[in-house]
């Protein structure tokens, strides 16, 4: 009996990338789901294995998180509005597929991308340059806009029939709702999103790591706190995330072995707070403050923190200073974006 063909998807469980695996499975192909796990984007989540359970195909998860950091650090074709190099990220997603290949026995890859969804990393160019910089070349096949670009290997070789493919272009994905629905296809998440590095926030803040010298895999608990909790600059290379809820208190504490000081309740309720640096004394103690200032009591009572596990008395705040303090290092990576201040 002939082997069925197989194919790698790029998946992260999203509208696109389901439809995409679908239409080539209507035509006989087996596909295998790979959902790339960085520090920005990825990983476990119900949804993505909700929408290959329905897909009835197999999900792995690709750890990449060094590669992809270092293609953030230095993309080869630039970054987009924020900290996002989608070419050389999707090139490098593509790549990894294709060294993957021969260990899950597959053909070609696939993914869910549309031509002209993304102005600028989705046009004729962008996926040009992706497929070029992955080495994957005609290996590459892209059913949602199959019709609209280059013949593939796969189309050659006769694996899929490019009839059947799709003719999809733009932004609007009104179209592929109606397959989905077709498909029963169901509770997939919203269209967009789902990369932090496109938020503009959260792009500030990367880009003060940067700055910083911080921006390296090595670094990456600063990535995983800046998704948690409210950050501040103290100084140059040092910082202080301040929890936002229990949820976010308690991620914080799941870092406390690679943080250099820990801030937490001891007489009154309030924020967990990791500081990552070299503090002054006069910064540890204004650390201290902060907490005050997000705890039970708002700064206008005495309290006690813990501080590295040590009772430290913090005495009633200026919440005039302490605000002014706040709004001047939580407003971080804007000021640096064209400028070579500290």
């Amino acid at each position: 009996m002939k082997k069925p063909i197989k194919a790698l998807a790029l998946f992260s469980g999203g509208l696109d990338s389901a439809l995409a695996i679908k239409i080539v499975q209507e035509q006989g192909v087996e596909v295998i789901a790979l959902n790339f796990v960085s520090h920005f984007f990825g990983g476990k989540n119900e949804k993505a294995e909700s929408m290959a359970r329905q897909l009835g195909i197999q999900l792995e998860y690709i750890e990449f998180q060094k590669r992809h950091m270092d293609v953030v650090k230095e993309p080869v074709f630039g970054r987009g509005k924020n900290m996002n190099p989608c070419i050389d990220c999707h090139s490098l997603m593509f790549k990894v597929a294709g060294e993957l290949m021969e260990e899950y026995g597959a053909s070609f890859l696939i993914s869910g991308e549309v031509l002209g969804q993304r102005p600028m990393s989705q046009n004729f160019e962008a996926l040009g340059k992706v497929k070029k910089l992955s080495g994957m070349n005609d290996l590459v096949l892209r059913p949602l806009s199959a019709k609209f670009l280059e013949i593939t290997k796969p189309e050659i070789e006769g694996w899929v029939n490019r009839e059947e493919l799709l003719d999809i272009q733009g932004r609007g994905r009104n179209y592929q709702m109606e397959l989905m629905a077709k498909y029963n296809l169901v509770d997939y998440p919203s269209p967009g999103g789902g990369c932090l590095l496109t938020d503009v926030d959260y792009s500030n803040k990367l880009r003060s790591f940067e700055n910083d010298g911080i921006l390296d895999d090595e670094f990456n608990h600063f990535f995983h706190l800046t998704k948690i909790a409210r950050v501040f600059r103290f100084s140059k290379g040092n910082y202080v995330f301040v929890g936002r809820d229990d949820i976010g208190n308690h991620k914080i504490m799941e870092h406390k072995d690679k943080v250099t000081h820990m801030i937490r309740a001891f007489d009154v309720p309030g924020p967990v707070i990791a500081m990552v640096g070299t503090f002054t004394e006069e910064e540890k103690k204004l650390a201290c403050e902060f907490y005050s200032r997000y705890s039970k009591v708002k700064g206008k009572e005495e309290i006690n923190v813990l501080f590295d596990e040590n009772k430290t008395k913090v005495e009633v705040i200026d919440l005039e200073n302490i605000e002014n303090l706040m709004k001047e290092y939580q407003d971080i990576g804007k000021k640096k974006k064209n400028s070579n201040k500290k």
